[in-house]
């Protein structure tokens, strides 16, 4: 297992390099100019040629590229803010915080709701209930992250007054945007949820559990539930790198001091050292994710573990193929699961 990691951790070298590199072209492609943003008073050609100079910007793209990834690998620099000159990472372990607070929030409850609704839902196929849940399960996918973020901003902040519109600096300012963001997940989870334990619900090991006598908790919990955990592992983790990503929208809605405001006020400034380090910390955040992803898989189920334990170092065929068999999502070339 331990080898297995490694190999994860070295994989991710390739893959981050390409998103920065990607990142790297799209902001060096980018109409505008960083010094026409920051330095917007009348100001001669030699101060904005001193500006420019100062920060690399007149150094050809691929210096300026490796200077970036030099700083980062050899001194864990991660580059200065054109706006005030100051480390990047400073400001970055600020807001990332938040933004990672608001997805872990946003999970739980997207676990809680979908989860339990999913195997109440599937346990009762094609009656009312199920009928009325995949009813609100598509509305709830349905609905607009930031729409359901203005409109509890409106009626439970705005003209209740039961909790603050804007910040993050308490479980009071937690509820309306976790709320906002996990209700759309939570119906995500409870379809994924449903249609996993349909499968495995009958199934000949559930039938011979209820032959044996087993009582019906025992039954859906320990051999149905428990069988249907790697999609649903698979979909809470898509949905919490997810949240990571999306969460800049609700940032902007409840003026949230998250990564995902940071970087959209970076862009607004062409601050591009802060929307460089912004993406790249995502990038990690979402490699992690996949890595402890697979760790679970093993986890909860021994043939994924043999699989692991079986692999010769660049060995991967055989876990893929096991996980693809039990997920139904196949990897397209690898990508952030190399």
């Amino acid at each position: 297992m331990a080898r297995y990691v490694v190999k994860r951790l070295i994989f991710m070298i390739p893959v981050l390099l390409g998103v920065s590199f990607l990142i790297f072209v799209i902001l060096f492609l980018t109409p505008g100019d960083p010094v026409d943003v920051i330095l917007s008073g009348q100001v001669t050609e030699d101060v904005r040629e001193a500006w420019r100079e100062s920060r690399g910007l007149n150094d050809p793209f691929f210096v300026q590229y490796f200077n970036f990834i030099g700083g980062i690998v050899l001194h864990g620099d991660w580059g200065s803010s054109f706006v005030n000159g100051q480390s990047v990472t400073g400001d970055i372990m600020l807001r990332f915080p938040n933004t990672f607070l608001l997805a872990c929030l946003t999970t739980v409850i997207a676990c809680v709701i979908g989860i339990l609704l999913g195997v109440f839902t599937a346990k009762h196929q094609n009656t009312w209930l199920d009928t009325s849940f995949s009813v609100v399960g598509m509305v709830g996918i349905s609905m607009p992250q930031f729409w359901l973020g203005l409109l509890l901003l409106i009626w439970f902040g705005l003209n209740l007054k039961w909790f603050p519109v804007s910040g993050f600096d308490g479980p009071r300012y937690w509820v309306l945007p976790c709320v906002a963001l996990g209700v759309q997940n939570a119906a995500i989870l409870l379809r994924f949820t449903r249609t996993s334990v349909l499968e495995c619900i009958r199934q000949d090991y559930v039938r011979t559990a209820r032959a044996k006598g087993q009582t019906e908790s025992v039954i859906t919990w320990h051999h149905i539930v428990r069988n249907a955990l790697i999609p649903i592992i698979t979909t809470v983790g898509t949905l919490f790198g997810g949240a990571l990503g999306t969460a800049m929208i609700l940032e902007q809605v409840f003026s949230i001091n998250g990564l995902g405001r940071l970087m959209v006020e970076a862009i607004a400034m062409r601050n591009y050292p802060v929307v460089r380090a912004s993406v790249l910390i995502l990038a990690i955040s979402y490699s992690i994710i996949y890595l402890v992803l697979d760790l679970l898989y093993a986890a909860v189920d021994p043939r994924i573990k043999a699989d692991f334990e079986g692999q010769s170092f660049f060995g991967r065929g055989r876990f893929f193929a096991a996980r693809a068999k039990k997920t139904g999502h196949f990897p397209k070339g690898g990508g952030a699961h190399a």
